[in-house]
């Protein structure tokens, strides 16, 4: 292959090194002072708390009780699908394991029904077991299309829709699926009876694998209240639960917030957005379970300063003044901090701050072998970022392989998973080396969030131009 080699284009005028590039003015947050305000009461949490493990000891009992795997599946998916499988995770592995051993023995799995079927196929692989999508082979005809018998049975597809959505690369049977249940939920959305509307409305718009967690749950609380035949043990379970945990997330979102308020950054940087709030949800959703919490504020605090350095790289600075920050970065030294500007001091100052504070949690928590490998990680960004710029302020043009390659960097994935590793018990230093390997799966979600994120933008711009 021949090397990539970056091409001006005459079209795309190159700005002179002194000159600032034209300058976006962004929205103030949406949510002014919500969570500095928040008032956390010990006694409300303390008594969501009793009431929970209560209620979790019943919920204990109904999975441990005997039945068939067809109710253990549906009582799994409901504990799950309501937001409090993460109370019963060795419970749900016990069953589950137990019904992958049955699957495997049981010689009358053509008896089962789509709903079953494509059930059993969802939460198998969902944690983790290796099933095989011929299992729904048997719902196609001789046309090896599915069978029309099945455009009725609005449940089992449902369910195959959402199986559907768990496919790999070359699963044909289960790319038909969607094309198939799609087509079909959408022609009968308006006749189906309230809960299972509302279930198949939430899906057409966000399939369950590809949702958030604690958004989903939220979601299928309102849609099960409305079930005659809900269980209200585990619905009381789900809405103590979840207002419990939302508790929590404003107790954090108050502390992020007042940190964030005392740095006082976008009054002194007013060509930055101000998304705290936006980038703790990005924590929440990496990892909602209480014990979680130095993840979600970790990650609150690292997107914050990354939407400070991609901000003022791509909104403000010079390519001059991007060049020398990206180069006293690289340093690392304080003492290298007069040579900047007076707003690219403020920026030094809060990264260096903020990775002091890193060090220290990293040092109380035995993981300081994480430091500098997350130090070397923001460097490369702060690069990547400058690259970006060079080729779009100096009017260069990257070939695609260019571009690609940056962008596994300014996706920023290795920031964010360093910056979460003194939260993660489990985390080594195996476990960064092995990030550093630069795994396909890892790399292909960069690409896959870096393409979405790319497309989002040209519509907003689009949309603007219209």
């Amino acid at each position: 292959m021949a090397a990539a080699t970056n091409v001006v284009d005459d079209r795309v005028p190159s700005l002179p090194k002194d000159v600032r590039p034209p300058i976006t003015t962004y929205s103030p947050t949406m949510w002014a002072d919500t969570f500095t305000s928040f008032s956390f009461d010990d006694k409300v949490q303390e008594k969501y708390g009793e009431a929970i493990n209560g209620l979790k000891e019943e919920a204990r009992s109904m999975l441990l009780a005997e039945g068939s795997n067809a109710d253990k599946l549906i009582l799994i998916d409901t504990i799950e699908r309501l937001g409090v499988g993460y109370h019963f995770e060795q419970e749900i592995e016990d069953q589950l394991h137990e019904i992958f051993k049955f699957q495997s023995e049981d010689e009358n799995q053509h008896d089962h029904d789509l709903f079953t079927t494509a059930l059993e196929f969802r939460l198998l692989r969902q944690h983790r077991y290796s099933v095989s999508c011929d299992v729904f082979n048997k719902f196609k005809g001789e046309d090896n299309k599915f069978e029309e018998t099945l455009s009725s049975d609005a449940k089992g597809l449902l369910s195959l829709y959402e199986a559907a959505n768990v496919r790999i690369h070359g699963e044909d049977v289960l790319e038909d699926a969607v094309a198939f249940t799609t087509h079909q939920l959408k022609r009968m959305v308006q006749q189906l009876e309230p809960v299972l509307q509302c279930q198949v409305k939430r899906a057409l718009e966000q399939p369950l694998h590809r949702g958030v967690p604690r958004v989903e749950a939220r979601h299928y609380i309102s849609c099960y209240e409305m079930d005659e035949s809900k269980n209200e043990i585990l619905l009381e379970l789900a809405k103590l639960d979840f207002n419990y945990l939302q508790n929590l997330y404003r107790s954090e979102l108050h502390d992020l917030s007042r940190w964030w308020k005392k740095l006082d950054l976008i009054s002194k940087l007013p060509y930055v957005r101000d998304r705290l709030v936006e980038s703790y949800f990005w924590g929440m959703a990496f990892h909602f379970e209480p014990q979680y919490s130095y993840v979600r504020m970790a990650i609150g605090k690292i997107l914050a300063m990354l939407t400070v350095m991609d901000d003022t790289y791509d909104n403000y600075a010079t390519l001059e003044e991007a060049d020398l920050f990206t180069e006293i970065l690289e340093r690392w030294d304080i003492n290298e901090i007069d040579r900047l500007p007076d707003y690219m001091k403020i920026i030094y100052r809060f990264i260096l701050n903020l990775y002091e504070d890193y060090e220290v949690e990293a040092t109380k928590q035995g993981k300081l072998f994480a430091v500098p490998y997350a130090k070397k990680t923001l460097k490369q960004v702060a690069k990547a970022y400058n690259q970006h710029m060079q080729w779009f302020m100096g009017g260069q043009i990257p070939t695609y392989e260019e571009y690609i390659v940056n962008t596994v960097v300014t996706s920023c994935i290795y920031v964010i998973l360093l910056a979460i590793i003194p939260g993660i018990n489990s985390a080594s230093k195996e476990t960064i080396d092995w990030l550093m390997t630069e795994p396909k799966g890892l790399i292909a979600s960069t690409r896959i969030c870096r393409y979405a994120d790319d497309v989002g933008s040209d519509e907003v711009r689009t949309s603007k131009s219209i």
